[in-house]
């Protein structure tokens, strides 16, 4: 019951670069004259028809929209463009923009902007992308690099063909027959229709009267409309409506679904919105180093962003974290730039499941409380050997610790008892060490190791159960499972040591 959806695609890069011109022109070639009028029609997410098929693109102020939306679970977009202007090139947005799609592993088609000003220069943008690790197919890469003017509608036909190219090589299908998931890409309230959402289904068939949760909220479909503010009865998958008839404004990013009945939404609804005081309660109570050990523990990496005062020191502070690779402990610096910690910075962490380091910076107010409600750790440095030694800290906390053996004790069988119901006893006296009720076993005959890490059944002295037996004293000895003992053998007691290993 699968069938072909359309791709789902988000414009990034460097402000000024021409992604808001880019989307209208698309937009404009791409409705009939007669609609043209209602482009105005704002919904943050945008669906175009194009001679070979349907693409669906979402209109996300930057990238940072777009993490914060994958910090919470919403990961709608299947392709990037990048726009980069041909006469100012690859920005410090635009390294942003390529990390926060890399992260996401997000496929990308750069779209040169621009290409027709005097002082474009589509070279110098291609050494450009290669530095920020973007091989163009023109050098030897695989991304795909399309010569476009947004203002003066040049090479964006060719661009929408690649990027339908894309979707069919990634194979995007989707179930229009099962019940509707989507998530929300943008929520406002109306002066005259109260919450309005924008929502983008993902699969099943959205339809005008469905019950339906989206975050901590509940409703029932009241009208439907497309980007073209046109009124729909029903949305298949990859298609964004703007929907009304909501209980409360949800955030960007939610999770949307319908469900069998407005009375079953209602109590999901309240029951999420109980569990959700709950867990930021505990998100307070909790320190988030511990969040992230735990974390670490699973992934056995550690992804860190560095904000610095100076370029110098992001680049001594990534080289001295590189120092700490080491085989069974990945360090990964998934960003270093300058200036204060943004709230961008913290939904990059949070997407990303990084920890953000601080060198001579703070982070803004808002940074702040979004760590706070995302549980992203931020920490603050002025020295950067601190800094060094504390990620050594960390990562030692994620090796495996070793194993080292110690042998606490041997004794030698001098004669073995065969008692009914018992099995064999061995007769012994301890001639190094101790040996220990509670030790590993190892069996020992003309030092050829017959039978290893088992376990004393009994340790007596005379009649009596003992825990321990020393050195110069005899002793008798069943072992749990193993009755093939001889006079001569070895019995050694040992135990596992665990060592912490460091870097």
């Amino acid at each position: 019951d699968r069938s072909i959806r359309p791709p789902v695609v988000t414009i990034m890069g460097h402000v000024d670069h021409g992604k808001t011109k880019l989307l209208d022109t698309i937009r404009k070639s791409n409705v009939i004259d007669t609609e043209a009028g209602a482009i105005t029609q704002h919904i943050g997410a945008y669906q175009v028809e194009t001679p070979n098929g349907k693409i669906t693109f979402l209109d996300t102020p930057g990238h940072e929209a777009f993490t914060a939306m994958r910090s919470r679970g919403a990961a709608v977009t299947d392709i990037v463009i990048l726009v980069v202007a041909a006469d100012d090139g690859v920005k410090e947005q635009t390294k942003e923009a390529i990390t926060h799609a890399k992260e996401a592993e997000v496929p990308i088609i750069v779209a040169v902007n621009k290409i027709d000003l005097p002082g474009a220069n589509l070279e110098k943008v291609l050494q450009e992308l290669a530095t920020a690790g973007l091989q163009s197919e023109s050098w030897g890469g695989d991304i795909v690099v399309c010569e476009i003017s947004a203002k003066n509608n040049i090479g964006i036909e060719h661009l929408l063909e690649m990027v339908l190219l894309q979707a069919e090589i990634l194979n995007l299908n989707a179930n229009p027959k099962v019940r509707p998931v989507g998530h929300v890409i943008e929520a406002r309230v109306d002066a005259g229709k109260g919450p309005v959402a924008t929502l983008l289904i993902e699969k099943g068939t959205l339809r005008e009267g469905d019950p339906f949760v989206v975050g901590v909220y509940s409703g029932k479909i009241r009208a439907m409309f497309d980007d073209l503010g046109r009124r729909r009865t029903e949305a298949p998958p990859a298609t964004p409506v703007e929907i009304i008839g909501l209980d409360g404004v949800p955030q960007a990013g939610d999770p949307f679904q319908v469900v069998e009945s407005e009375k079953y939404a209602r109590e999901m609804a309240s029951t999420r919105q109980h569990y959700e005081q709950i867990s930021r309660a505990a998100e307070r109570a909790q320190p988030s180093m511990d969040a992230l050990a735990e974390w670490m523990q699973e992934h056995k990496e550690l992804k860190i962003i560095v904000k610095a005062d100076v370029q110098g020191s992001v680049e001594a502070i990534r080289d001295g974290l590189m120092k700490l690779a080491h085989d069974d402990v990945k360090i990964r610096v998934i960003m270093g730039s300058t200036g204060a910690i943004s709230e961008s910075d913290v939904s990059l962490a949070s997407a990303s499941n990084a920890m953000v380091l601080g060198f001579h910076v703070r982070a803004t107010p808002q940074a702040t409380e979004l760590a706070e409600r995302d549980g992203v750790d931020i920490r603050y440095y002025s020295i950067i050997y601190n800094l060094i030694e504390d990620m050594a800290k960390a990562m030692e906390g994620l090796l495996e610790p070793d194993y080292v053996e110690e042998v606490k004790g041997r004794a030698e069988v001098r004669k073995v008892f065969r008692i009914s119901r018992v099995g064999n006893v061995a007769g012994c006296m301890v001639i190094s060490g101790k040996i220990h009720r509670n030790n590993k076993i190892r069996i020992l005959r003309d030092n050829v190791v017959l039978y290893e890490d088992g376990e004393l059944d009994s340790l007596k002295r005379h009649k009596d159960d003992s825990a321990e037996v020393a050195e110069g004293f005899e002793c008798g000895i069943s072992l749990k499972g193993y009755n093939d003992l001889k006079e001569g053998d070895i019995i050694e007691g040992y135990v596992i040591n665990e060592v912490a290993r460091t870097l």
